[in-house]
């Protein structure tokens, strides 16, 4: 799309932070955890600290001959150290490779042979607690970064080596691999370029800079193995706002930190919005600053937006959604007011972005796509990942015309809004949405904390519901609250922490159908 490709230099990771630390050399990064690699730095560091460790750390990743072209993948203790490796890790030429710490060791043992013999960067608690022995002998060098161990290379022990000038990669080259999410089976892995993430990263830019001002602190929970963190850092960094970066989304210390520095600016994951909705109780309101909140991942419910905004103080406060994929970026988006209420059409993901972002949707039996036929939604945009590694004729499966198919179905509304109903995979038979069902029942009962609609045994829907503090549902409110709605099998209620639950903490929903139809108690 034309308005991401126009002075397109490419995201350009590998020097990142010198370019923010050029431009705001005492801005700062406050943490909530230490990092594993650099615990000295503490939890308050400026953008020239970390410019300099990521060069440091380039420096010691080329002393053990990881060169241009190279695949090193980093799975370890969960820390924003990821995200730093993965800009060194760039600043050589190389290609990061960024596997959740929520990964179990057989996945990841699966994705080092999909890979080919890549270095490894993990740490010593991993090898002994998750990583199966095999690690060793499908990876080139395991380089550690923190701990020890006999067949591994410490980062620790490469400190002081002769620095090195950072290499420049052209902006069609493999510059960063993800992972999908998982919610239907082993993750894919996703290949961006330095040009596909600029086109991810100029929407959000571009609405950032228009709208929030420079001095506005940005917070971020977002998975540190995640696309989006690729974004909506180098976002708060090169515009310059202070950067707070949580690994903990714990309501109780999350209100205490918002309280001594409060946020403008929230990007999150859904599920950590919903939990969330305790701070809005909070005396000390620690969201009362926040102007913005904002989630690219596409299930965000209404009471949770409602209740977010409501906690807020600042005139104009806004929730942004977009709605989009790892493998595609954001494609289109829309923002909620206190107005919209707490029980909006929650199923609404607003419109692309125009000149960056498109969107069609393709009737599946050949008749007109309405909310009663929904058809496959498909979009354009170049921000598009270039292939599956080791995957290609996969990734070409879901190419159509050149339209990227989203495995979403929908449709669109004569204003151009889209509306996404649900997964193609997570359809029910007899149920129009199950996401819409979600969104009702969210906001009828305020207990829940979590509401999942999936195919029983028996293809009847089955909610499986998960309440505050795991208090008994109450039948007489539940049966009230799906008076109206399409037939349901009686509830199932389990606790969150025993959902099966993706980096994102989506909840896997075909996994959890196959636990619910095995009889694994919750």
């Amino acid at each position: 799309m034309f308005l991401q490709r126009i002075g397109s230099k490419g995201i350009r990771l590998g020097t990142l932070f010198d370019r923010a630390a050029a431009r705001h050399p005492a801005n700062f990064v406050i943490l909530d955890h230490d990092l594993d690699i650099a615990p000295r730095l503490g939890r308050r560091v400026t953008l020239t600290e970390l410019a300099d460790l990521v060069d440091d750390f380039a420096a010691r990743l080329w002393s053990v001959k990881v060169r241009p072209g190279d695949h090193v993948v980093v799975h370890k203790s969960d820390n924003f150290d990821i995200s730093l490796l993965a800009c060194a890790i760039a600043r050589t030429g190389a290609i990061p490779v960024l596997l959740s710490p929520k990964l179990d060791g057989a996945t990841v043992a699966e994705l080092l042979r999909r890979v080919g013999r890549p270095f490894l960067v993990t740490d010593q608690d991993k090898l002994q607690a998750d990583l199966p022995a095999e690690v060793f002998g499908l990876s080139r060098t395991v380089l550690l970064a923190s701990g020890e161990h006999e067949q591994a290379t410490s980062f620790a022990s490469l400190a002081g080596v002769e620095r090195v000038p950072a290499v420049a990669m052209p902006i069609d080259h493999p510059t960063l691999i993800t992972h999908t999410s998982g919610t239907t089976g082993t993750p894919k892995l996703a290949v961006h370029t330095a040009m596909s993430f600029e086109s991810r990263y100029r929407p959000q830019a571009t609405v950032v800079a228009t709208t929030v001002r420079r001095s506005e602190p940005v917070a971020i929970h977002v998975s540190f193995v995640h696309s989006r963190m690729f974004t909506a850092m180098p976002i708060s960094i090169l515009q310059g706002h202070p950067l707070i970066i949580l690994r903990d989304d714990d309501p109780q210390t999350v209100g205490e930190l918002f309280t001594q520095i409060p946020p403008g600016f929230i990007e999150a994951h859904p599920n950590t919005f919903l939990r969330w909705e305790e701070l809005a109780d909070d005396p000390r309101g620690p969201l009362a600053n926040v102007k913005y909140f904002s989630s690219t991942f596409d299930a965000i419910h209404p009471r949770t937006v409602n209740t977010l905004l409501k906690a807020s103080r600042r005139r104009g406060r806004r929730f942004a959604q977009a709605y989009g994929q790892s493998e595609v970026g954001p494609i289109a988006a829309r923002t909620y007011s206190l107005k919209d209420g707490a029980d909006f059409n929650g199923r609404c993901v607003g419109v692309p972005f125009p000149g960056m972002t498109g969107v069609r949707v393709v009737s599946r039996d050949g008749a007109p796509v309405t909310k009663d036929n929904p058809g496959f939604i498909e979009v354009r945009s170049d921000g598009r990942i270039v292939t599956y590694l080791g995957e290609h004729q996969r990734w070409q499966q879901q190419v159509n015309d050149g339209w990227w198919r989203m495995g979403d179905v929908g449709y669109r509304t004569r204003f151009g809004c889209l509306h996404l109903l649900d997964r193609e995979v997570d359809e029910i038979p007899g149920v129009q949405s199950t996401l819409e069902i979600e969104d009702k029942l969210f906001t009828r009962l305020p207990e829940l904390i979590e509401v999942i609609i999936i195919a029983g045994p028996d293809g009847r829907a089955v909610p499986v519901v998960c309440t505050r503090n795991d208090v008994p549902l109450d039948e007489l409110s539940w049966k009230s609250a799906v008076v109206d709605l399409p037939a349901l099998a009686d509830p199932v209620q389990w606790r969150l922490e025993d959902l099966p639950q993706t980096a994102t903490t989506k909840i896997k929903r075909l996994e959890l159908a196959r636990l619910l139809a095995a009889g694994t108690a919750g």
